[in-house]
Order: C-alpha cells, then sequence, then structure tokens
C-alpha cells in the first residue's frame, strides 16, 4: 500500500493543470511499458476542470487510451446528467481518441442487465486480469462523503464479488446507475481524489483524519498497491490539521 499524498493548491485554478499533468504522465508511462493508458473517469466538476485543462495542452496524444467510467447514470446519453455525454461533449470530440477506446454504459437495458453489460465489456478490455487493474482513476467525493456510487450505510459498500454493481435506490437522483466497485477501485495502479470548495472542508476532514462510527466511503479507497493522491484547493482543506503537500500550478506529481 502506498502512502496518501495530500496534496493542497491555492485554488482550483492551480490544481487543475497539475492534474492535468499527473494524468499525461501516467499515460506516458503507462503506454510506454504497456501500449496503452487505462483511465477511469467520474462525473461532477471533475468534467469541466479535466476537459479544460487536458486541451489546453500542446500535443495531446489519446490515441491509445483506454476509458471507463467509475460510475454512470441510467439515463441517455444526451441527457444532462450523462457523465459520458458530457465528457463527449466537452472532451472526447475534440481529442483523437478512438471510439473503440471509451467503453460506455447501454443505458436502453434495465439496470440489472445494464449492470452485466458493461461487466462484460471491463472483462474484454480488460482480458488478463480477475479485476481490472486501471492505470488512473480519477474519483470525486460528495458533500455525504461519497464516492463513485458508493454511498454511506449503502449494501453495495460491501459488495466483493462484482466488478460492477447496479444501483436503483441511489439516496441522490437520478436513483438509477451503474458503479465500480471496491475491489475495482482499490485494485488501481494510481488513484486520484479532486475535492475543491468549502463545503467539502467538513467531511474532508472526517474522511481524512477519522471520525466516530463507520468510515465514509471515500476514506475505503486505499489502494493495495497503487498510488494515492487528494488534490484539493484551500477551501477544501480549510479544517485539516494533518501535514500537507502544498503546491503550485507548474508542479509534477
Amino acid at each position: 500500500m502506498a502512502a496518501r499524498r495530500v496534496v493542497v493548491f491555492p485554488s482550483s485554478a492551480e490544481l487543475g493543470p497539475v492534474l492535468a499533468q499527473l494524468v499525461t504522465s501516467r499515460a506516458e508511462k503507462a503506454i510506454t511499458s504497456q501500449g496503452r493508458f487505462t483511465l477511469g473517469l467520474s462525473g461532477g466538476s471533475l468534467v469541466s476542470m479535466l476537459s479544460k485543462e487536458l486541451l489546453a495542452l500542446p500535443e495531446l496524444d489519446c490515441s491509445k487510451w483506454v476509458i471507463g467510467f467509475c460510475d454512470e447514470r441510467l439515463v441517455s446519453f444526451d441527457d444532462p446528467e450523462s457523465t459520458y455525454g458530457l465528457y463527449k461533449t466537452q472532451l472526447f470530440s475534440k481529442v483523437n481518441i478512438l471510439d473503440s477506446g471509451i467503453l460506455t454504459i447501454d443505458s436502453s437495458l434495465p439496470v440489472n442487465e445494464c449492470a452485466e453489460d458493461y461487466t462484460r465489456k471491463l472483462k474484454e478490455a480488460f482480458p488478463d486480469d480477475e479485476v481490472p487493474v486501471f492505470d488512473l482513476l480519477l474519483l470525486g467525493m460528495g458533500p455525504d462523503g461519497h464516492t463513485c456510487s458508493l454511498f454511506p450505510d449503502h449494501p453495495l459498500l460491501e459488495e466483493v464479488k462484482k466488478i460492477v454493481a447496479p444501483m436503483s435506490d441511489s439516496p441522490k437522483p437520478p436513483p438509477q446507475r451503474v458503479t465500480m466497485t471496491f475491489p475495482v477501485v482499490n485494485s488501481a495502479r494510481c488513484v486520484a481524489f479532486v475535492s475543491t470548495g468549502e463545503s467539502k472542508a467538513p467531511i474532508l476532514k472526517e474522511v481524512l483524519e477519522g471520525r466516530e462510527g463507520p468510515a465514509f466511503p471515500a476514506a475505503r479507497v486505499v489502494p493495495t498497491n497503487g498510488e494515492l493522491f487528494w488534490l484539493v484547493d484551500d477551501p477544501a482543506a480549510a479544517s485539516l490539521t494533518i501535514q500537507v503537500e502544498r503546491l503550485g500550478s507548474g508542479a509534477k506529481l
């Protein structure tokens, strides 16, 4: 288990370029060693930040990238709640990624079948892995401490057999989703959380410093053999008392 690195930036404006650098450096490393780069994406504010910063890079080459989604809402791709739909509009349509390199859900299927279909797609994309091993997963955290679609006190927190699980009762709409499970998340070679804004400060403290009672889902992300980064801005880090790293926008991870 690699050490967790909590890296604090003055604002999200300084955080963004370092996030893009992390993605491209891990991509270069993976392509050199394996011939491809596997990336798992999350939605929310991460979509616009990542898209903006990657598109600002000169000579970005995504032709050997394989992209999956850490979770996805069961809505049509033109729905504003679709994580894939947002990335397609803001990023995929503007870079040289192959359509075959983007692993999407089939939102026309019932939620259980959708999860089974996405499981099959992941297994085909990772034929040598019992549990898919992504080079990099980018995660967000909700104000309730959830990550992916793994919510506090939900039975899916204990799922160990399925790599993708269906959800029909999400406490946050829309209710129907599919999500990667902890076995996949914690198998990744690198996991990076991005958490910004003062509204995240109370929950970030409890996730990173512990609390009485069960650990929040985000706190249960502990890669078995991978790196773990928490990239946060000053407002989100305002309540932290642990030792952190402070970096500016030109830093490299």
